[in-house]
């Protein structure tokens, strides 16, 4: 398999309020809608005296052909969480405080089943292959993927700007209840 590195640690960062199951669910559903078949690497959770470290590892992938799939893998480390209860239009909210830091980077596999690297001629065939028949799709691929992954991007930035605006001025932490 040759899994080229399309998109190199695509970050977002953000410190305030929000709501981390929200943001779970949110990521969920935006796979689903684009046909990625979900993957877990790693969910963790540690308590630590300053408030919980959670730490997420997605790898979703999309066969694109019988050749080419799509990867994207994501990081999501949330640092210094914190439970908190906050009023929003008069009503007690409870809501998630700490910092989120999340990296995405995507991938294209290309002879992801291992057919063309059996034997030597058949590796060198795929080597062509690649190289001056296939270029052109795979160039559609990483484009498609880019676009992809752009979009997940700004999705994730927009839920958690909304959480911004919505207590960034209003709200101080001497405000927030526990």
């Amino acid at each position: 398999m040759e899994r080229r590195l399309v998109v190199d640690h695509l970050r977002i960062k953000y410190e305030g309020l929000f709501n981390l199951y929200e943001l779970h669910k949110l990521i969920e559903s935006w796979l689903r809608e684009k046909a990625f078949d979900k993957r877990e690497l790693r969910n963790q959770e540690h308590v630590k005296p300053n408030g919980k470290y959670v730490e997420l590892v997605l790898m979703p992938w999309k066969k694109i052909t019988d050749y080419a799939r799509h990867v994207i893998r994501m990081e999501i480390k949330v640092f210094n969480l914190k439970d908190v209860v906050v009023e929003r239009d008069g009503q007690r909210v409870k809501m998630n405080q700490g910092k989120v830091d999340i990296i995405i980077d995507a991938y294209l596999d290309t002879d992801y089943e291992d057919r063309w690297e059996q034997k030597p001629f058949y590796f060198f065939m795929r080597t062509l292959f690649d190289k001056y028949i296939y270029r052109t799709y795979s160039t559609q691929f990483e484009e498609l993927l880019v676009e992809n992954v752009a979009q997940l991007h700004s999705t994730i930035k927009s839920f958690l700007n909304l959480y911004r605006h919505e207590f960034g001025v209003m709200q101080r932490p001497e405000a927030w209840k526990l």
